[in-house]
């Protein structure tokens, strides 16, 4: 059979699977086990179970769940809803205050949470009903609520971070403060465009009234719901960055945090203890069936060399080193428009690794940029999944081509730092480069 013929049926079999609405997971595993016994035999189930426990069984996949349970954890004990009103308070004076202290608490929510969907979700039924009622431009919030919550696999604690790091064999802690200043970066653009927008549109987002800006000691006394959220992902990504504990061992910590503020808060009842455990619990193993469907598609990629063909013709493009990058990051942005980051990365990464190694390009800073890529495709038109999260809660006037006209000028804004970036790694570097 013709390489070439390979390649197409094994690519091409997978993106029908998609297009069918099969799950990621399954359709992974699917094909896989199709495949790799038409290929190999029956000995191809073997592979597969020994390909899938490799992935599952590393260590730094134990910090996914205890991530994910220091976010749902404070999620239920309304910490949100406490960074919000404290938000509200103190920027609503300014034009655009409202949507600026959005974006803020979105990538505080990030830093809290590690996934894409929960600042959109969380600001959309919060946030984003309250800047509308006071006059502010659709399509300006639509746009800061849905890209808000996109930072969550760039700013740490990134899970997306974790699987890359357990894929690539590289420090998770090191690429979680890789991104660090990327993500703040993101957010710095956000608010300085929102900011510039309403200088020049006043009606685009006005300033609060006096009578509901609140006096300076009520703006003070929302402060003390900030703090001890502020001081665990302080202390969490601290504790990495001196190399005091692992990613996975200040996950455990983080956890244990998010249930001592919530107890302070007196919201660690029965109920929300055991919905935040549900919720874990469905992220959890959502996300390990995608890394175990990405391990038996990888085993399919590497043994059928179909991995090897794509990769050569990657680097034979007569493109240099930099532009083989550059055509690597736009297939991760144009792939986010379509599936969930973590299937990009298991589809991906059996492929890009071979090819960065071939052109010698700094593999750590790669994946620093191929986190900041996805969160391109997050919201990319036409299917940027936090698009898709934010049309399930908006009313019913809110149309999916208000949601794209809102969204494309931080498009443009995350597309410009990911090529600051890239022109400029030291920007991904510096803070890691530091670490103990």
């Amino acid at each position: 059979m013709s390489e070439w013929i390979m390649v197409l049926i094994i690519v091409g079999s997978l993106l029908l699977l998609f297009f069918t609405g099969l799950p990621v997971a399954f359709s992974l595993v699917g094909i896989s086990a199709i495949l790799l016994y038409f290929f190999v035999g029956p000995q191809a189930l073997f592979m597969m179970v020994a390909s899938a426990a490799n992935q599952v069984t590393q260590e730094v996949f134990i910090a996914i769940p205890l991530f994910v349970v220091m976010a749902a954890v404070l999620q239920f004990s309304g910490v949100a809803e406490d960074l919000y009103r404290a938000m509200y308070r103190w920027s609503g004076a300014l034009r655009g205050g409202l949507a600026m202290g959005t974006v803020i608490i979105c990538a505080l929510i990030a830093a809290m949470s590690g996934i894409g969907a929960t600042g959109t979700i969380t600001m959309g039924i919060i946030a984003m009903p309250e800047m509308l009622k006071r006059g502010y431009n659709k399509h300006m919030v639509l746009g800061a609520v849905t890209a808000g919550g996109a930072l969550g696999p760039l700013i740490p604690p990134s899970v997306l971070m974790v699987i890359v790091g357990g894929y690539a064999q590289l420090s998770v802690g090191k690429l979680f403060m890789g991104g660090l200043i990327p993500g703040l970066i993101v957010s710095a653009f956000y608010c300085i465009y929102i900011g510039i927008r309403c200088a020049l549109r006043p009606q685009d987002g006005p300033a609060l009234p006096l009578e509901e800006r609140g006096t300076l000691k009520v703006k003070i006394s929302d402060l003390r719901h900030v703090i001890l959220p502020l001081l665990l992902i302080a202390f969490v990504m601290g504790s990495i960055f001196s190399g005091i504990t692992t990613p996975t061992e200040a996950a455990s910590v983080g956890a244990l945090g998010a249930m001592v503020i919530a107890a302070i808060h007196r919201k660690l009842t029965w109920t929300n203890l055991s919905g935040a455990m549900l919720l874990s619990l469905k992220v959890t193993c959502m996300v390990m069936w995608l890394v175990i469907g990405g391990g038996c598609y990888s085993t399919l990629v590497t043994v059928s060399g179909s991995g090897k063909v794509i990769a050569d013709a990657i680097t034979a493009l007569p493109f240099g080193a930099m532009g083989i990058e550059m055509v690597m990051l736009v297939i991760v942005v144009i792939m986010g428009m379509f599936m969930d980051p973590v299937a990009i990365i298991m589809i991906c990464l059996p492929i890009f690794l071979p090819v960065i190694a071939s052109i010698g390009a700094d593999l750590f800073a790669m994946m620093v940029l191929f986190c900041i890529s996805t969160i391109i495709g997050y919201i990319t038109p036409p299917f940027g999944l936090n698009l898709f999260y934010l049309r399930g809660i908006a009313d019913k006037q809110t149309t999916m081509k208000d949601i794209y006209r809102g969204v494309l000028p931080y498009c443009v804004l995350q597309t410009a730092v990911l090529m600051l970036c890239f022109f400029f790694p030291s920007i991904m570097t510096y803070i890691p480069n530091l670490m103990k």
